[in-house]
């Protein structure tokens, strides 16, 4: 009996961890786990699950809470490649052990609420119906081949399709990277915009159209020379708008509004918050526009006659800009 006893202590010995070694074999383990809101440890496993080489340049951003989703923070992945760069959302777990990438979708709001919550419409060229339930916002570079025929493309098809249903919107998003004289040809449109609104939408049409032939040095001249056939623009003040960047703020504000909304390309087009991949064919837009269309007939909750309009002042020097409600829902 006395052998069995000592027998089953002995085990009991090697079995049972004493409280020292287990705190500290507990310590060990916690000091192991990773978390996601270490930047180098994020930035790691970021470049792993892209199989990004070290051409990328990884950099992780502070944790904020996240809107849609509780119990996780959000944190942004800035990618850079050479003049090019993307920013990529990410969902982590508070305890920092669980990433989250996708869509995240509340059933009782409008799907893309989140991007309609961000978009900034007021005091931007548009064209269309005020108040309409269905409303385009378009992401563009003046430099970008690509922006060109869309804008072509919208110019034969949109408003002659629907003269008085839609709502477009214009908003810059110049990707100076590589495209050397993008931003100053939006700034000087918005020199013309603000002397003009109307004026604003030929010297959109002139420059897509002359695309080819304008550069950094000429692109002053060539616009001063097609001022000179608008009725309504006053060539001192729009020279002097252009060399005082008196428009820049307003185009970094664009550009801020875009990398916001994660847009890393032009152009980028939403229908009432819904993302229309580059390239789109008309047909395949008209479907859109025409579901949507009908859907907000009941619904109620995108365009500009959804009953929650928001107006916000501006503090800018701006004489002539029409009367142009928010696309912002709640």
């Amino acid at each position: 009996m006395r052998r069995t006893l000592l027998l089953s202590i002995a085990i009991a010995l090697c079995f049972a961890p004493s409280g020292p070694a287990q705190n500290a074999a507990s310590q060990a383990k916690t000091a192991a786990r990773k978390s996601a809101f270490d930047k180098p440890t994020l930035e790691a496993y970021a470049r792993h699950l892209w199989v990004l080489g070290p051409d990328f340049v990884v950099t992780a951003g502070d944790p904020k809470p996240s809107d849609q989703l509780p119990g996780f923070k959000e944190v942004t992945i800035h990618l850079a490649q050479g003049a090019g760069s993307q920013d990529v959302t990410l969902l982590v777990s508070n305890d920092g052990s669980r990433i989250v990438q996708g869509s995240i979708y509340n059933i009782n709001f409008n799907p893309f609420k989140p991007d309609l919550d961000k978009l900034k419409t007021e005091f931007q060229p548009s064209q269309g119906t005020p108040g309409a339930s269905v409303v385009l916002v378009e992401f563009s570079d003046m430099q970008c081949p690509h922006c060109k025929l869309q804008a072509e493309l919208l110019k034969e098809n949109l408003l002659k399709t629907y003269p008085t249903q839609v709502r477009f919107y214009y908003l810059d998003y110049p990707l100076v990277q590589i495209h050397p004289w993008a931003k100053a040809a939006s700034m000087a449109g918005r020199c013309v915009f603000h002397a003009n609104p109307v004026a604003f939408w030929d010297y959109h049409d002139w420059v897509f159209a002359h695309q080819e032939s304008l550069t950094p040095e000429t692109l002053k001249s060539q616009v001063m020379e097609w001022a000179k056939s608008q009725q309504g623009l006053d060539a001192l003040q729009l020279s002097r708008c252009i060399d005082d960047k008196a428009t820049e703020k307003e185009i970094d504000a664009n550009v801020a509004q875009a990398r916001e909304l994660g847009i890393d390309g032009t152009p980028t087009l939403l229908i009432n918050g819904r993302r229309i991949p580059a390239g789109t064919d008309w047909p395949s837009i008209k479907r859109v526009i025409d579901f949507e269309l009908e859907y907000q007939k009941t619904a109620k909750n995108a365009g500009e006659d959804c009953g929650c309009e928001i107006k916000l002042d501006t503090a800018l020097p701006i004489s002539k800009a029409p009367a142009i409600t928010p696309i912002r829902k709640k």
